[in-house]
């Protein structure tokens, strides 16, 4: 689709991000933050963590977002059995005595990687090349990925059992880590209206591959004022004990910060919801907005700030 100008072009992304709300509504009751996080991570090329306890409709979620964006789809249920080539495929020796690559369900265009933290670092490491570099490698041949490509994984808080935790180098692929909360009185009678009936909410597509990749292409010409940019950078900054920025609660609180990537997440998702909220340059407001899904794992408590219950999203507001 030919857009005239960005702003034509931003409008347009605006306008479809209210329809993606209204047919993803129809399946989804409440998760409002939760949603605009997922469709934001899309929009921006990122990828996206969803942290909630059992029956939160995290999966139905993703398959749903998916459906209003007329992508392929691919689920892969992680467990501590699942190997590499289970996710990026392998190669098998054909008819003819040659070997062809059979490709895994990782090619497609949104992933749900259930449960990501119940399978073992090598297998988790099988993600990282396709998050960061839209490609995997087998056999020494390197594999474009479809685009567009997202990753939505999702993860279990309480059943620590058994579990793998993510390390920080995959952490930081993502960019947004989004917590699910339990629904409200009102939101989980609906749900169960909804779901113990005949009728079921029928979504239909909003964009396809190339309108994503175009409003992708949208966010990253959007034009961000200096006093934005510097005020992400130096939010993350902050966050770093050892850093020039650094205030003493962080200090104190604080072992570890973010690294550059959460700048780059923050300018990016800025943008983005600066547009779906009518805008055509962020301002620091749409930086706060973003900030605690970006930076809340990517960055270590210390001792003092786990004994006194502070979680990092209360940290992170400090800074602001």
């Amino acid at each position: 689709m030919q857009y005239g100008s960005d702003v034509e072009a931003a409008d347009a992304l605006c306008q479809a991000y209210k329809k993606l709300r209204a047919e993803i509504g129809k399946v989804i009751i409440g998760q409002d933050e939760v949603i605009k996080y997922v469709l934001i991570s899309i929009f921006s090329n990122g990828h996206c963590l969803l942290v909630g306890v059992p029956g939160l409709a995290k999966t139905l979620l993703v398959q749903t977002v998916a459906q209003s964006l007329h992508l392929d789809f691919k689920r892969i249920q992680f467990t501590p059995d699942l190997m590499p080539s289970d996710i990026i495929g392998s190669e098998i020796l054909g008819e003819d005595r040659n070997f062809k690559f059979i490709h895994g369900p990782v090619f497609a265009n949104i992933i749900l990687a259930d449960e990501i933290n119940r399978t073992p670092p090598k297998t988790q490491a099988a993600l990282l090349e396709a998050m960061q570099e839209k490609a995997v490698t087998a056999a020494g041949i390197t594999h474009k990925l479809t685009q567009p490509f997202f990753v939505l994984a999702t993860q279990n808080p309480i059943e620590q059992e058994g579990t793998y935790p993510l390390p920080e180098a995959q952490l930081d692929r993502f960019m947004f880590n989004v917590k699910l909360d339990y629904p409200t009185f009102a939101e989980e009678l609906q749900v169960v209206k909804n779901t113990t009936g005949t009728t079921n909410g029928e979504v239909t597509p909003v964009l396809n591959a190339a309108q994503i990749i175009a409003f992708q292409q949208l966010v990253r010409n959007i034009p961000v004022a200096d006093n934005v940019l510097e005020y992400a950078v130096k939010l993350v900054a902050k966050t770093r004990p050892a850093g020039e920025f650094a205030p003493p609660q962080v200090k104190r609180l604080l072992n570890w910060g973010a690294g550059p990537r959460a700048s780059q997440f923050l300018v990016l998702g800025a943008k983005c919801h600066a547009v779906i909220n009518g805008k055509y340059s962020p301002d620091i407001e749409d930086v706060q907005a973003i900030a605690r899904p970006i930076l809340s794992h990517r960055i270590v408590r210390s001792y003092h700030a786990e004994a006194e219950g502070l979680t990092a999203g209360d940290i992170i507001g400090q800074l602001f």
